[in-house]
């Protein structure tokens, strides 16, 4: 009678799961960017839900074009280091370019803002343009966060 190895897919342990919110912004070209994301992060991760972008008007640095900004939600079986570290690769493959001016224009821009439901990044309390859809997610998802900033 065959035994189960050690190798065997009954035996193997699962990597844990991540839920992650992602605010999604692209001020250049940016219906094309958001639907490139939109396809990468289906086609490389879990893709649980996504907002219609909205159009928001730039913070901080003004002599630039409107923003589409959205959320994205999100699983994966990486650390939350390794994911961070991942969203900037898609970035650049998105042809993101980082010059002097931080808060300027941008094919992509990816940052974290819930990690496994906890708030991480104080721009969801202080931007609109980061709470509106991440909000909306949310609400859609039947998600909620609590506050870890």
């Amino acid at each position: 009678m065959p035994h189960a190895s050690a190798t065997s897919p009954t035996s193997m342990a699962t990597p844990p799961r991540h839920e992650c919110v992602i605010s999604v912004g692209s001020n250049i070209d940016p219906e094309h960017h958001y639907a490139q994301v939109i396809e990468i992060l289906n086609r490389e991760c879990e893709l649980i839900a996504h907002t219609t972008p909205i159009l928001t008007t730039p913070v901080g640095y003004q002599a630039q074009p409107d923003f589409l900004n959205s959320a994205v939600l999100v699983a994966t079986s990486l650390t939350r280091a390794d994911f961070k570290a991942y969203l900037k690769r898609v970035e650049d493959r998105l042809g993101r370019e980082r010059g002097p001016i931080k808060s300027g224009p941008r094919t992509m821009d990816l940052d974290i803002v819930a990690w496994d439901g906890e708030v991480i990044d104080d721009g969801y309390y202080q931007h609109a343009y980061v709470r509106e859809p991440v909000d909306e997610l949310l609400a859609e998802s039947g998600r909620t966060l609590s506050d870890g900033c």
